[in-house]
């Protein structure tokens, strides 16, 4: 059954660009401020680059790269050539080395994406944006999960203010998280954008991210 697409007018179109960059103007002098204790944190902790880049399927299925502060080890194994399943992070992952884990639980792994938003490949909130071998086996397992290309991806999301991140082959806890990307895209709002923020702020305070 086709999935509803909540479409913005011109005014809240130009309203979400304006607290995109607005709100992710903070997000920047942030990540500027941050940006060389991390970077002393990962080198400490890990041979290889401060900054982890990826190709991920954006909104209309564009392909874009994004950018993350590196959480583990250098070399990725890729999906597996006979199944076409794709390598994931887990909980407890042993390629996570230590100062990444702390990364990856306050989410401040995801601060380099505000470059991704002053470029436009992305929003402050959307459905986030899986790699694409991940976007190419889902595809394959749920019939409406390409809806979730109407609207650009996002740092964070109506599914990740449900508590659903991280990454996961479980097709239950996919199918959930695909469920509240849809509702949100479904209810494409300045003001749902805004709720999202505070909640997810709210949750980052609280150490209530669930992420890993």
């Amino acid at each position: 059954m086709p999935v509803a697409y909540q479409e913005l007018n011109i005014r809240e179109y130009r309203g979400k660009r304006a607290l995109d960059l607005f709100v992710g103007l903070f997000g920047m002098i942030v990540f500027l401020i941050l940006t060389p204790f991390v970077a002393l944190g990962i080198k400490l902790s890990s041979k290889g680059p401060v900054f982890f880049t990826q190709k991920r399927t954006g909104r209309n299925g564009k392909i874009f790269t994004c950018y993350k502060f590196r959480t583990m080890v250098v070399g990725e194994k890729g999906p597996d050539p006979e199944t076409g399943v794709p390598d994931i992070t887990v909980r407890g992952d042993n390629r996570i080395f230590t100062f990444g884990k702390f990364l990856r639980f306050t989410n401040l792994d995801e601060l380099p994406q505000i470059l991704n938003v002053f470029k436009g490949d992305m929003s402050l909130v959307g459905p986030r944006p899986y790699p694409v071998e991940e976007c190419t086996y889902w595809n394959s397992m749920f019939d409406d999960f390409y809806y979730r290309y109407a609207v650009k991806p996002g740092i964070t999301g109506f599914a990740q203010v449900k508590g659903y991140r991280g990454g996961t082959l479980n097709k239950e806890l996919i199918r959930k998280r695909t469920d509240y990307d849809l509702i949100y895209t479904q209810k494409n709002s300045l003001l749902f954008d805004i709720k999202t923020i505070i909640l997810t702020v709210t949750q980052m305070v609280n150490l209530r991210t669930n992420g890993h």
